[in-house]
C-alpha cells in the first residue's frame, strides 16, 4: 500500500505540479480559456441572456434529435459539477491555499464559461445517433470525427481516462466525503453509508439517461436552492465581515499569508495552484465531461447547447462555491479550532513519536496531563489537536494516556478506564470544515447548522455519482460497445462502495490525476477545432431570428 501511495502522489506531482513554478496543466487550461474567450468576443458575457432564453424552452422542439430537453441536460451536467467540489473542494482550497485561492477559482469560472461553450457545441456537432434512436456524444467523438481517423488513438485515451475518472472523481470521492461526513456528524460506520448511497445510485442509473435526467431535473434545483438560502442567511447575520472578507480574498490572492494556526501556506504558487485545481474540479471546464451530457439535448442547433452549457461554471463556481467560501471566511472558521467528538482511530488522525517524527510507530504511549500531550503528538488533518477533554461540554480536562499499538489507539483515563473517543478542538478540512462554518454561522438563530451541510453533502454526492455514471457509460460504450454497459454499471457501484472506505487524501489525489489525464486530450481537440466552433457560432448568430 505504501508503494501504491508513493506512485499515486508522484503521478499527481507530474500531472499537476510540473514544472512547480508554473504547471503545464494550469498554463494549458488558462491559455485555451483566454484564447477562446477572445476569439469568440467574450461570448460568456454577450450571449448569457440568450442561454437563458434557450433554457426557458423558447426554442424547444420535441421532434428534434436527442434524448432530453435542455433543462434536463443542464441539470444532469450541473448535478455532476454541483457537488462535493462546492462543499469539500472549496474548503480544501482555502485550507491549503488560504482565502486567496477563492479568487483563482473565480478565474477558472470566467474562462471556464467560454471553454464549456466550445466543448459542448463541438460535442453536439459531432454526436452519433445510435441504432435504438438514442444519441452519444463527447470528446471521443469530436476527436475521432473532427480530427480524423488517425487521431482515434487520442479518442480512445480520453474515453479510457473518462471511465477511470468516473470511478474516482465522480464516484469514489463523492462516496468518501459522504461517509466521512456521516461518521463525523453521527458516528455512522462508513460501511453502512457506503451501502446506502451505492443502493440509491444503483436504483437510478439502471434506467439510463432519461431516468437520470428526470431525477436530476428535480433534485438539483431543490438542493442548490436549499444550500444557497442557508449561506445567504449566514452572510446576512455576519454582514459586518462581508466586505473585509472580500478584501482579504483579493489581497491574499497575490500576497498570501499563513493563518494564525498555519492554515494556508503563505506561498503564492500554493494559493494559485490550489485555486485553479479546485476550480477545475468544481466546474469541470476543459475536462470534457459536460459535452457527454449536453450532447443528449433535443436540438438541431449545436450552438444552443453551448449557450446553455456556459451557465454551468457561473452557477457552480461564481455562485455556489463563492457562497461556501464566504461562509467559511466571514465566520472565521477557516483559521480556528472547532469542537470535535474525536474517534481516536479516525483515518485522518496520526500519532507522532517525538524521537522519530517521520514514521508512525508500531507502539506508542502518549501521556496526557491537563488535556495536553506531554511526550508525543496527536494530529488531525496534519495539525496538532487542541486541549483534550473527557466530556462534550469540555469542562473536564483529560488526564491519562493514549496507547497506540499496531495502528489501534485507545485512551485510558486517570482511573484506567478505556475510551475510544475524546473531545477536543481541531483544525477542520474538507466537508467537516464547511459544516463547522455553517454550524457557527447559523448559531445565533438556531443550533444544528452543520446538518444542512450534511444533507447537502448527501444529496450532492448522490446526484453527482448518478450523473458521472452516464459519462462513464457513454465512454465504455465507445470503447467496447453496448454489451459492456451492464458490466460497467456493476463495477461503478462496487467502486462507489469501495470509495467510502479508503482514505480521503488518496481518493482525491487519484481523482485529480485522472482529471488531468482526461483534460489533455480534450484540450488538444479544442485548440484544433476552435475554427469549427467559431464558424458555427458566426453562422448561428448571423441569423436575424436568433
Amino acid at each position: 500500500m505504501e508503494i501504491f501511495e508513493k506512485i499515486i502522489y508522484t503521478l499527481d506531482e507530474l500531472v499537476w505540479n510540473t514544472p512547480e513554478i508554473m504547471p503545464v496543466m494550469v498554463i494549458a487550461l488558462l491559455s485555451f480559456g483566454l484564447f477562446i474567450t477572445i476569439r469568440l468576443g467574450f461570448i460568456q458575457v454577450r450571449k448569457f441572456r440568450h442561454g437563458l432564453r434557450v433554457l426557458s424552452g423558447r426554442y424547444h422542439d420535441p421532434n428534434d434529435t436527442g434524448d432530453v430537453n435542455h433543462f434536463q441536460a443542464l441539470s444532469t451536467a450541473l448535478s455532476a459539477t454541483v457537488g462535493i467540489g462546492n462543499i469539500a473542494g472549496v474548503a480544501l482550497a482555502i485550507h491549503f491555499g488560504g482565502p486567496g485561492a477563492l479568487f483563482w477559482m473565480w478565474l477558472t469560472a470566467v474562462f471556464g464559461m467560454a471553454i464549456k461553450y466550445a466543448e459542448c457545441t463541438l460535442g453536439t456537432i459531432y454526436r452519433r445517433t445510435n441504432p435504438d434512436g438514442s444519441v452519444s456524444g463527447g470528446p471521443m467523438y469530436y476527436i475521432e470525427r473532427g480530427l480524423g481517423k488517425k487521431w482515434k488513438w487520442l479518442a480512445v485515451c480520453f474515453a479510457t481516462f473518462a471511465v477511470i475518472c468516473s470511478f474516482l472523481t465522480g464516484n469514489g470521492v463523492q462516496a468518501n466525503t459522504v461517509a466521512d461526513t456521516m461518521d463525523s456528524a453521527f458516528g455512522i460506520p462508513k460501511v453502512f453509508t457506503g451501502l446506502f448511497t451505492a443502493t440509491m445510485v444503483g436504483l437510478v442509473i439502471i434506467g439510463g439517461i432519461k431516468r437520470i435526467g428526470t431525477v436530476t431535473a428535480r433534485l438539483v434545483p431543490v438542493m442548490a436552492l436549499l444550500y444557497i438560502m442557508g449561506a445567504i442567511i449566514i452572510l446576512i447575520i455576519h454582514h459586518a465581515q462581508l466586505i473585509p472578507s472580500i478584501v482579504l480574498i483579493f489581497t491574499s490572492a497575490f500576497s498570501p499569508e499563513a493563518g494564525a494556526f498555519g492554515i494556508g501556506s503563505g506561498a503564492f504558487m500554493m494559493t494559485f495552484v490550489w485555486g485553479i485545481r479546485r476550480g477545475l474540479f468544481s466546474n469541470e471546464a476543459g475536462q470534457g465531461s459536460a459535452p457527454i451530457a449536453h450532447s443528449a439535448s433535443k436540438t438541431d442547433q449545436p450552438v444552443r447547447v453551448g449557450v446553455v452549457a456556459l451557465m454551468e461554471p457561473f452557477i457552480d463556481t461564481l455562485v455556489i462555491c463563492t457562497m461556501t467560501g464566504l461562509v467559511i471566511i466571514t465566520t472565521g472558521s477557516w483559521d480556528s479550532h472547532h469542537p470535535a467528538h474525536l474517534n481516536l482511530n479516525h483515518q485522518e488522525i496520526t500519532y507522532i513519536n517525538p524521537d522519530d517524527q517521520d514514521t508512525e510507530p508500531e507502539y506508542l504511549e502518549i501521556t496526557i496531563e491537563s488535556g495536553l500531550p506531554v511526550d508525543g503528538e496527536m494530529h488531525y488533518y496534519g495539525f496538532p489537536v487542541d486541549t483534550i477533554f473527557t466530556d462534550e461540554s469540555r469542562t473536564r480536562l483529560f488526564y491519562g494516556r493514549i496507547e497506540v499499538q499496531e495502528g489501534i489507539a485507545v485512551a485510558y483515563d486517570a482511573d484506567d478506564v478505556p475510551q475510544s473517543h475524546v473531545h477536543s478542538g481541531v483544525i477542520e478540512n474538507g466537508a467537516p470544515l464547511t459544516a463547522a462554518a455553517f454550524e457557527r454561522g447559523l448559531a445565533p438563530l438556531f443550533p444544528g447548522g452543520q446538518y444542512l451541510v450534511t444533507l447537502a453533502v448527501l444529496l450532492f454526492a448522490i446526484s453527482t455519482s448518478i450523473s458521472w455514471s452516464y459519462y462513464g457509460d457513454r465512454s465504455i460504450q465507445y470503447l467496447f460497445g453496448d454489451r459492456s454497459i451492464f458490466y460497467y454499471r456493476v463495477m461503478y457501484l462496487i467502486m462507489h462502495f469501495a470509495g467510502a472506505m479508503v482514505t480521503l487524501g488518496l481518493v482525491w489525489t487519484f481523482g485529480d490525476i485522472m482529471l488531468g489525464l482526461m483534460t489533455f486530450p480534450n484540450l488538444i481537440a479544442l485548440f484544433a477545432l476552435s475554427g469549427v466552433v467559431y464558424k458555427a457560432t458566426k453562422t448561428y448568430f448571423d441569423n436575424p431570428e436568433m
